[in-house]
């Protein structure tokens, strides 16, 4: 198997080297590259053929996404980033996994193993047959279920909040609230942490440490101090929500319906 790695930081691609070595000492290293110019020249100029590729989030120039605007990649890809919030549109080109930093020997091996158990659940086909096996497989990988609905308690009563009838979470402490578009609030069992990896995110954004927002209950969008979003809703609240320097680029996608 011949793979391409694509890493901007010497140490990580070269721990990420060895680890595939250590998996298979038969896999092909074929090339490593830092940028998504390099990237992109790459599948753009006729360079050997690859089987998988290992490719960081952020290269020195840029997003690796800005790559599958300029070229198609049809091969399986195993992503790595410091950064959860790209998951998503990871899964979108080609992705397979999605390995947060710092990489672990466990982690790539569990990626390479996953690989090999796709491969080996296709058919032996023509290879026109192949790529659409692989692509439906990699179609249920992409698949995820979101909650949709919380179940919260009023003195002796149970109900259920949809979604939709939610304007946002916020933490106090160590406790969690949800807030719903009526004005109610309810404490719930979920750490912001957990609700992130179970809220859809077409509908939810983790603006800070305190606050996950929905998207229907955002009112307007202001231009804040240091470059800083300040975040006004259709349901009053005493809290002022400010979106985090390093998650405004984000905020802006998911706002603008990129997420």
């Amino acid at each position: 198997m011949k793979v391409l790695i694509v890493e901007d930081e010497k140490p990580a691609a070269e721990k990420l080297e060895r680890y595939i070595r250590q998996y298979d000492e038969t896999i092909e290293i074929i090339g490593r590259l830092d940028s998504v110019t390099k990237v992109t020249d790459w599948f753009s100029n006729g360079h050997p053929e690859v089987d998988l590729l290992f490719m960081d989030v952020q290269l020195t120039d840029g997003y690796v996404f800005e790559v599958f605007k300029q070229v198609s990649i049809e091969k399986p890809i195993i992503f790595t980033t410091a950064f959860s919030e790209y998951a998503i549109e990871a899964f979108k080109v080609s992705g397979i996994d999605y390995l947060l930093k710092p990489i672990t020997y466990e982690a790539v091996a569990g990626s390479l193993k996953k690989l090999d158990k796709l491969r080996s659940n296709l058919a032996l086909n023509k290879p026109s047959d192949q790529l659409q096996q692989l692509a439906q497989a990699l179609t249920q990988l992409q698949k995820k279920n979101y909650k949709n609905r919380f179940m919260v308690r009023v003195g002796e009563h149970i109900q259920s909040v949809t979604a939709e009838q939610i304007a946002f979470f916020y933490a106090v402490d160590r406790d969690v609230f949800l807030y719903t578009t009526a004005k109610k609030k309810y404490i719930i069992d979920y750490t912001l942490e957990e609700l992130e990896e179970i809220l859809d995110p077409v509908l939810f954004f983790r603006a800070n440490r305190s606050f996950i927002l929905q998207i229907n209950a955002v009112s307007d969008v202001l231009m804040y101090s240091n470059s800083r979003l300040k975040i006004h809703l259709h349901q009053a609240f005493d809290k002022e929500i400010i979106v985090s320097r390093e998650r405004v680029v984000q905020f802006k996608e998911w706002f603008n319906g990129l997420s």
